[in-house]
């Protein structure tokens, strides 16, 4: 049978430690975490996740594909609809087995120890690592309009990159922060969630008010979309749809901390739900403040589109505005990535020995503090390894692959185990997960066509997990410690 928690869990009590017959569990430094987040937080962690540097410069490169302000905004509500669908599935996978993990547990439940032992092994490498290593790169891009010395990317001694050690030092801080415990780091990560709400929204108030933007702009088509033919425009959305999907991709963060969520069977769905709702309106919003300030030519293939449509608007105070929005946000992303990341190796070292120590938290703070320094680790192999394209083209693929399976469990859980408690059902079902898993399997068919070499190294890193796993529990069966294996039935 599964592993279930006590209905009522008292504000502030720990996750019970969890034991089975031939599972090594070491009480003595493993105290459990500590079920400290409510709603409010649970929800900031959502946004702050999604929320980052895509949504002020991936419209750009849709304006180029498409040239239609129109299908540029479908493409973001298609987006929305499909991060809300797998936040419905999330919601009921999450309430039903309300653990740290997120789909590490629920791929462990439902296909067995080697599919949640990949996905754990992804999500250090792809699922945050990566995204944090993106992240800080491209915040201290950005910090260059404050520090121009930056700008040059200088290099010491001919093989240090200053930009980079900037970045790492970066990761390590927030490492710092959450390492003094969830209540500190929550806090932390609401407050700069908060600046990040109210920056965005400041942007889209100022801009109806006062910005000095052209209604016509709305509704302009350039002249490169008519001289498309109907297979292009479909192509070209397919692809943009992939960038769009990236941009919504987090919004499954407070699935990962449902162990340290105050009533998670309830707060779990509505923090999931909640905040991929409040972000979905504030894409719409950005966006029509991008085609507010410039057309869709002035847009196409830029980057920054935030910047020229902010300075269009408001001038050079506009770029200065819409940087420090975007830095909060990368921040604010990273810093909530830093908080998920760990939980999912917490809850893989409680089911395997041989990786024990990260399921050891303090008995102060409760922090996963070997998590924690592991993830800082790999995050700084990352941000010297690679540019942040490169990286972001890494991640998209794998990500969106574990999710799609993740998804599944909802209805393979369905038929396997009907009789299961599940506190939400997510609403629409079937349609609601089998529109996410069609479209995604659709986005990666595009995917693995547009960029073969990210994409089949995202799947060496998938079956290097599961070597790993192999040689990890065969060693461990040869002790008679082997790890304890989920009871489906």
């Amino acid at each position: 049978m599964p592993i279930e928690q006590p209905e009522d869990v008292l504000e502030g009590t720990r996750t019970g430690v969890l034991e089975k017959p031939g599972v090594a569990v070491d009480n003595a430094h493993d105290q459990g975490l500590i079920r400290g987040i409510g709603l409010r937080s649970a929800t900031a962690l959502v946004i702050a996740n999604i929320i980052g540097a895509g949504i002020f410069t991936s419209t750009g490169f849709q304006a180029g594909a498409l040239g239609h302000p129109g299908y540029i905004f479908l493409l973001w509500v298609v987006g929305g609809i499909l991060a809300f669908c797998g936040a419905l599935c999330y919601a009921e996978l999450g309430a039903a087995m309300p653990h740290a993990g997120g789909e590490y547990v629920y791929l462990k439940e439902t296909y067995g120890l080697p599919f949640g032992f990949m996905s754990a092994f992804v999500s250090l490498f792809a699922g945050f690592a990566a995204p944090i290593a993106s992240a800080l790169k491209s915040l201290v891009r950005y910090l260059t309009l404050f520090f121009p010395a930056l700008a040059s990317e200088p290099v010491l001694w001919g093989f240090i990159n200053v930009n980079d050690w900037i970045a790492i030092c970066m990761a390590w801080i927030l490492v710092a922060i959450h390492l003094r415990g969830i209540r500190g780091g929550i806090r932390f990560n609401d407050l700069i969630t908060l600046f990040k709400l109210a920056g965005i929204v400041l942007i889209i108030v100022a801009a109806a008010a006062v910005g000095k933007g052209h209604v016509s702009n709305l509704s302009y088509v350039s002249p490169a979309y008519g001289a498309m033919g109907l297979a292009d425009k479909w192509g070209a959305f397919a692809n943009s749809l992939i960038f769009v999907m990236f941009c919504y991709s987090g919004w499954n963060a407070s699935a990962y901390v449902a162990g340290e969520i105050k009533n998670p069977r309830e707060n779990l769905p509505r923090s999931l739900l909640l905040g991929t709702v409040i972000v979905v309106l504030l894409y719409l919003g950005l966006n029509a403040v991008y085609f507010y300030g410039a057309n869709v030519d002035a847009l196409a293939n830029k980057v920054e589109v935030g910047l020229i449509a902010a300075n269009a608007l408001f001038g050079n105070v506009g770029a200065i505005l819409v940087t420090a929005v975007l830095s909060i946000s990368l921040v604010a992303s990273a810093s909530a990535m830093t908080i998920a990341g760990p939980r999912v190796y917490y809850a893989l070292g409680r089911d395997f020995s041989p990786f024990r120590i990260f399921s050891r938290t303090s008995s102060t703070t409760g922090a996963p503090g070997a998590s924690l320094l592991l993830q800082g680790a790999i995050t700084s192999v990352m941000i010297l390894s690679g540019r942040v394209d490169q990286i972001q083209q890494y991640v998209g693929f794998t990500l969106t692959l574990f999710a799609s399976i993740a998804i599944s469990c909802v209805i393979v859980l369905r038929f396997r185990r009907p009789q299961m408690a599940r506190p939400f059902r997510a609403w629409g079902y079937p349609v609601t997960p089998l529109l996410f898993l069609a479209v995604s399997a659709w986005a990666l068919v595009w995917n693995f066509r547009g960029r073969p070499l990210e994409s089949t190294l995202s799947l060496v890193t998938v079956l290097f997990g599961g070597a790993i796993f192999y040689a990890t529990t065969s060693r461990s069966r040869a002790r008679g410690d082997g790890p304890r294996q989920a009871q489906n039935g």
